[in-house]
């Protein structure tokens, strides 16, 4: 999510609402982090998507249309069937899946590898070049094993993504990590700067909901939500999910609701 996604909803058919597909495999993780919209750490409970899910899930959005899947939690890689659900996205659509790459060695880093392909993007959370721009808000040591986990996929030739969030400890030094990034290989399309938001843990940063955050169908083991950034009560869109295709319609909807109120109200301003 790039700052300026941080407006008013903009999509108005249902074909605008097919293009990402965003799947919160899990909530465990094994950080920490203060920022985290998701509440995930390593005590919270898993909550996770079984293999027969993500596949109702892939074939229903590809029998609607959708382009893209993102994987994300928690930390998909500590789920022993995430390859397999990777592989089979990879088969239907361009397939991202997020992590902080510190589990990306060894035997782990051996299965992914063993289901590389053009269509798989690994995107990295990353906020900064040292530990004392990154560590503040994920955790001590977090930057030394993420950079690792990064080095290793680039030298194996994934295609990867960098995912920044902008905080106190590193916005006076967001030069030197696109510097950084493009001194790795990683071009500038593909590192996203986005700010802190005010849900989950963080007690600071935007205060978002529907009215600012163009819809982007979220899908967990308890319903459908707007979007990524949150699957907060207030974002949920449906309890039931499937079919997906009703709830694409409960958000087209509710965004057509929204799209009508504010301009009513930028009428009453005229």
């Amino acid at each position: 999510m790039a700052i300026s996604e941080l407006n008013s909803p903009q999509a108005e058919n249902i074909d605008d609402l097919q293009k990402k597909l965003w799947i919160y495999t899990n909530y465990d993780c094994n950080l920490s982090c203060s920022y985290c919209v998701a509440e995930s750490s390593p005590k919270v409970a898993r909550r996770s998507l079984s293999m027969d899910f993500v596949k109702r899930l892939c074939d229903e959005a590809d029998a609607l249309g959708f382009e893209q899947v993102y994987f994300t939690g928690g930390e998909p890689f500590i789920l022993p069937e995430i390859y397999s659900m990777l592989a089979y996205s990879c088969e239907r659509f361009e397939t991202t899946v997020l992590t902080n790459a510190m589990f990306l060695h060894d035997r782990r880093l051996e299965q992914l590898e063993a289901i590389h392909n053009e269509r798989l993007i690994v995107q990295i959370s990353l906020d900064g070049c040292t530990p004392e721009q990154h560590d503040p808000y994920r955790g001590k040591g977090s930057w030394v094993k993420t950079i690792s986990g990064l080095h290793a996929l680039l030298n194996r030739g994934f295609r990867v993504r960098l995912s920044t969030t902008q905080t106190p400890a590193n916005s006076a030094h967001l030069d030197e990590i696109c510097e950084f990034h493009q001194v790795v290989g990683i071009p500038e399309t593909d590192h996203i700067l986005r700010p802190l938001v005010k849900r989950g843990f963080s007690s600071e940063g935007f205060e978002v909901g529907k009215h600012n955050l163009s819809p982007e169908i979220t899908v967990n083991a308890e319903g459908v939500y707007w979007h990524p950034l949150s699957t907060d009560p207030d974002l949920r869109v449906s309890d039931q999910i499937f079919p997906l295709l009703d709830a694409i319609r409960q958000v087209q909807v509710e965004l057509q609701s929204l799209l009508q109120a504010s301009q009513a109200k930028l009428g009453t301003f005229q």
